[in-house]
């Protein structure tokens, strides 16, 4: 049973380039249009192109170079300081030579230290500039090497996390507008055609096309939902109305809906749920939307003349609600992109939303969905429900 679902593609290491303008933040930051009070006058801000990020990452580098010069001079003047002190202290009677010695080669060391922190720090910090720039300029899914002192390579971690995540949302989006944008237009293509047709005088204005139409503006309307829900789970703002219901109860009901559509399709349909199943707190709409998803997909790949069971249990502190068909099952590919939004297998019927949706109602109640599968053996999809009473 090759069910729907959509494919996220993952974002690739690189993002798609949108050019170099600035985009922004808060007051005086870097994409704000207001030049920040250390940058020389006269000079446009931001600066217009690569090149005017990597001569911003030079300056800053310069500037750390230049501070560790000047740590440096301030280190040896203490040293002569100290020195010259000595020299007062003992009226230059009996003067060693050792506490200098040992100042300058304390201070040497300290040197030797500052100057390669500041070279391990610099260096990283001024590819993040870089490379912070291009990302706001849409440049996703950039990296840069982590090296430096620790705090800096933690700075690099979040900064390449960060990264990888925005350029996996930004495909994930563009994916889904290309998704609902065909799934859109096919119902309303039919439509428009029909009613064309009609108003052309092509078609008959009769009760048959009349409610093909009307098929298509109710499956437009069925995606409509289906996307809203969608982005409520998306959101974690999907309202939940509780009740305590007999999950039981309300499978026999949504199995005898279905079995007309079942009987169509030469499939034989049954339900069964266990004796003494408890009353638990659910949202008997959105149990009834997951019910009626899971049936019509395992009716949809199951051939004439093969059955679909559901049954309803209990295992330990959990329900479990089973929808089994005797369609012919699913290879690996097809079973890992299962719940992927609008994925379909070649040649499959649906939206590519009955799966994913489900499981987001399921989890929004705090359960999981599991899928057991095998080519040619049919396939088998569990909800587990925690048994809130």
């Amino acid at each position: 049973m090759p069910p729907p679902g959509t494919g996220h593609q993952r974002g690739g290491r690189r993002g798609t380039r949108h050019g170099w303008q600035g985009g922004g933040s808060g007051p005086g930051g870097w994409g704000s249009g207001r030049r920040p009070p250390w940058w020389p006058e006269g000079e446009d801000w931001p600066p217009s192109g690569p090149e005017g990020w990597r001569t911003l990452r030079r300056r800053f580098i310069r500037r750390a170079a230049l501070f560790g010069f000047l740590l440096l001079l301030l280190l040896v003047a203490l040293v002569s300081l100290a020195a010259w002190l000595i020299g007062i202290l003992t009226g230059g009677r009996g003067f060693s030579v050792l506490p200098l010695v040992a100042l300058l080669i304390v201070g040497g060391l300290i040197a030797r230290w500052v100057v390669r922190g500041i070279r391990g720090t610099a260096a990283p910090v001024g590819e993040l500039i870089e490379a912070s720039s291009r990302v706001e300029a849409g440049d996703y899914g950039l990296e840069v090497a982590e090296r430096g002192p620790r705090e800096v390579r933690a700075l690099v971690r979040a900064f390449n996390a960060m990264s990888s995540r925005l350029a996996e949302t930004d495909s994930r989006r563009r994916q889904l507008l290309a998704d609902v944008s065909h799934e859109l237009r096919t119902p309303l293509t039919v439509i428009q055609g029909n009613v064309e047709g009609m108003l052309d005088g092509v078609y008959p204005t009769d009760r048959e096309h009349l409610e093909h139409v009307l098929a298509e503006a109710q499956q437009l309307e069925r995606l409509i939902e289906d996307l809203r829900t969608m982005s409520l789970a998306d959101a974690g703002a999907l309202p939940l109305h509780r009740e305590r219901i007999d999950l039981g109860a309300i499978v026999g009901e949504s199995v005898a809906a279905f079995q007309p559509q079942a009987a169509d399709a030469g499939v034989a349909l049954t339900a069964a749920a266990a004796d003494g199943l408890p009353e638990v707190e659910l949202d008997p709409r959105r149990m009834r939307q997951v019910i009626a998803n899971l049936v019509a997909n395992a009716i949809r790949h199951t051939p004439s003349g093969g059955s679909v069971g559901v049954t309803v249990s209990v295992r330990g502190a959990e329900l479990q609600l089973a929808v089994s068909d005797t369609g012919s099952g699913m290879d690996a590919e097809s079973a890992a992109r299962a719940f992927d939004r609008f994925w379909r297998a070649p040649g499959s019927p649906g939206s590519g939303l009955g799966l994913p949706i489900a499981r987001d109602l399921v989890a929004a109640h705090g359960g999981l969905v599991e899928l057991q599968t095998e080519p040619g053996e049919g396939t088998t999809i569990t909800v587990r429900l925690p048994m809130i009473a």
